[in-house]
């Protein structure tokens, strides 16, 4: 389950080493606008998904893959995020 994330988070960081023309994936890290204002719009959307009871699969996928990008093209990886996270427990 988890190693689709892990993919995409892989997927991040080879394109951030060897970027590949006209790559959306490439785009996003390049363009930390344009990945900020993803990351909103698809949480809209997943939200409005909710909501309304339909799409929620597809609309959350979305934004886990939008919010990945923005994490790398900012160089927050996700190891210190999993930390802080470890680190809550109680």
């Amino acid at each position: 389950m988890l190693s689709a994330l892990e993919n995409l988070f892989n997927l991040a960081r080879e394109r951030k080493k060897s970027p590949i023309d006209g790559s959306y994936t490439n785009k996003l890290l390049s363009d930390k606008s344009l990945s900020k204002k993803k990351v909103l719009e698809e949480i809209n959307e997943l939200i409005e998904a909710v909501e309304n009871n339909s799409n929620k699969i597809h609309e959350a996928a979305d934004v886990f893959y939008h919010l990945i990008m923005y994490l790398e093209s900012n160089d927050v990886r996700i190891e210190d995020v999993m930390n802080e996270l470890n680190k809550r427990k109680k």
